[in-house]
């Protein structure tokens, strides 16, 4: 036979808590705002629904029975849900302008799906989006044009967070065949291009021959010089987008480190938009 459920109210677990916690019912009464009785009350209602004491009582102490002790831990957890859960729906929304600088290679696939989520869940919140290269982006940040930037923890020597960590991968184009006997045309973004350093470098230590076919301003050139066959290029492999793979293993081209994405921010300034945007990215990112 089922269980014929049972509800607990908020208000009788906050008033057994505070009798657990000051040990006396007159205390407890005073610091929610009850008379003594009307605490008495609440226990006596507490414990005749779950049909267990849940205190010892003496003329001279009050303690808690087995069943009491079990129940504390559970009322504390499910108290402190409880206010968050207030506590946040009651919150005013996040308002104002979020000016935010994203490295061009961040998620080219899933960034327009994340970012609509974003403003229909926080309407209030005015996203002004500058895709960049991240040497381009962090000169802005630096002079307080930027609240935040997602950029490779590379372009940036001041503190930031780490977001998260993905293989750097060689990338052709999807339907271009490269022979292994000839030299690696690369199509590469300009010095300091820290990607552009990782190819040169690793091609030199393997050594590889190879010349440069292609420079571009900006990822998605890089995308159009790769796709249309003009070289190979190094993206991070969250960087691989409709219309490219990654170079086979039969090229033997030199294994690649990990590339780390940064949040940068100032911590010292409160912005509340801003938190509330790295706390959504944290969790689309974590959720991928």
């Amino acid at each position: 036979m089922a269980m014929v459920p049972i509800d607990l109210d908020i208000d009788m677990l906050r008033c057994f808590v505070e009798v657990a916690e000051t040990g006396s019912f007159t205390r407890a009464g005073k610091s929610i705002g009850l008379s003594q009785s009307g605490v008495s009350v609440k226990i006596r209602r507490l414990e005749e629904r779950l049909d267990h004491a849940v205190f010892q009582r003496s003329s001279k102490s009050l303690s808690l029975t087995p069943e009491g002790e079990l129940l504390l831990t559970y009322a504390r957890r499910i108290l402190s849900v409880h206010d968050e859960a207030v506590t946040r729906l009651l919150k005013p929304a996040a308002c104002g302008t979020l000016r935010v600088g994203l490295v061009d290679y961040f998620l080219p696939e899933l960034l327009p799906n994340i970012l609509n989520r974003f403003r229909k869940r926080y309407p209030a919140i005015n996203l002004e989006i500058q895709l960049e290269l991240g040497m381009n982006l962090i000169p802005q940040f630096e002079k307080g044009e930027l609240d935040l930037v997602v950029t490779g923890l590379d372009a940036y020597e001041g503190p930031a967070r780490v977001l998260y960590e993905e293989p750097l991968i060689w990338a052709v184009g999807q339907d271009v065949e490269i022979g292994d006997d000839e030299a690696l045309h690369l199509a590469l973004l300009p010095p300091p291009c820290h990607f552009r350093q990782v190819a040169t470098e690793k091609l030199a230590s393997a050594d590889k021959s190879w010349e440069l076919s292609f420079t571009g301003t900006s990822i998605a050139g890089i995308h159009a010089a790769v796709q249309a066959g003009l070289g190979l290029s190094i993206l991070p492999r969250g960087a691989l987008r409709s219309g490219l793979r990654k170079a086979p293993a039969s090229l033997g081209l030199p294994e690649l480190p990990v590339f780390q994405l940064a949040l940068i921010i100032d911590e010292s300034r409160e912005d509340e938009a801003r938190d509330v945007f790295v706390e959504y990215l944290e969790a689309e990112l974590e959720g991928l």
